[in-house]
């Protein structure tokens, strides 16, 4: 069975927006990520930390769902990871209310001996130097890693970001990010120069509007399914990722024709993130959604042209 490793936070979010507010629910990247990949029927790792306020019925949760949470560190002295925000009207854009790093804060990633050969490697948002610690522990070299990132770190460890970023193959980052980090604000020129930096493939996500994927001048564009109600974004993009991943890992082709399924996959599986709050919508998903989704994405993009 393919094997993918995925690092990142599993943490509590509490979310505010115009449909309504939460107290702390289960979030984090690596549990977004995880819970796409799961739709895979794959063998999916997740190395992270939690406190001892972290409740045993979610990591049951991620095992019943084929997830396996070895690498997943508790330090019951500690306390979770906690994120509060609140989306403005048009859900794009929002405001951090409360963000408590917690046992984060001095995170030492630990891959299991039984993920040390996985093929497909996700680095979620972390610092830099936690994500090439994590390569550094790979007994084999992954075909594919694939890092997340954010402006954050290009603010304070872009050195380090840079480091890291000659060791992976795909970077996803959104439209901002990517105009920061390269210096462009054209895409295509921005993909150009983050090529340069290292990854052979760039993934531009553009939340509503889709995602870009790039590679050494070839170019494909994936729409976002339009939706009647957005409930909660949070998790959108690693939810993203994980279907981006679990596709690949599943199928064992990363060429960029497969890698357009990916992504299609990847959106696909985002649009039902946004549906409720938190990860409640992934928990509960069916391969049957999935696949009559995957259905009406390809009606919303096929058509028949003659070029005369």
């Amino acid at each position: 069975m393919s094997k993918l490793l995925a690092v990142g936070t599993v943490a509590f979010d509490a979310i505010e927006t115009p449909f309504g507010k939460t107290n702390k629910i289960l979030g984090g990247s690596g549990t977004f990520v995880g819970l796409a990949a799961s739709q895979f029927g794959i063998e999916t790792g997740i190395v992270s930390v939690v406190g001892g306020d972290f409740p045993e019925a979610y990591l049951s949760m991620m095992n019943e769902k084929g997830i396996n949470t070895d690498g997943i560190e508790i330090i019951k002295s500690g306390k979770t990871f906690f994120w509060s925000g609140r989306y403005h009207n048009d859900m794009n854009s929002r405001d951090t209310l409360i963000t408590e790093l917690n046992v984060l804060e001095d995170f030492k990633p630990v891959v299991p001996e039984k993920f040390r050969d996985a093929k497909i490697v996700m680095l979620g948002n972390l610092h830099p130097s936690v994500q090439d610690s994590v390569i550094a522990q790979m007994t084999e070299k992954p075909t594919l890693i694939v890092l997340d990132t954010m402006n954050f770190w290009m603010n304070i460890a872009l050195e380090e970001l840079h480091q890291v970023l000659k060791k992976v193959d795909v970077i996803t980052i959104n439209d901002e990010e990517a105009r920061q980090l390269s210096g462009e604000y054209s895409l295509v020129n921005a993909a150009k120069k983050i090529h340069d930096m290292g990854p052979k493939f760039v993934v531009i996500k553009k939340g509503e509007h889709g995602a870009l994927l790039f590679n050494e001048g070839n170019m494909f564009f994936a729409p976002a399914l339009p939706l009647a109600e957005v409930f909660d974004p949070t998790g959108a993009g690693d939810t993203f990722a994980g279907g981006f991943c679990g596709y690949l890992a599943k199928t064992g082709d990363i060429s960029f024709e497969n890698m357009k399924n990916a992504i299609i996959y990847g959106s696909n599986l985002a649009s039902f993130c946004v549906e409720k709050f938190g990860t409640e919508r992934m928990q509960e998903l069916t391969s049957e959604e999935v696949i009559n989704r995957l259905q009406a994405f390809k009606e919303l993009t096929q058509f028949d042209i003659k070029l005369s």
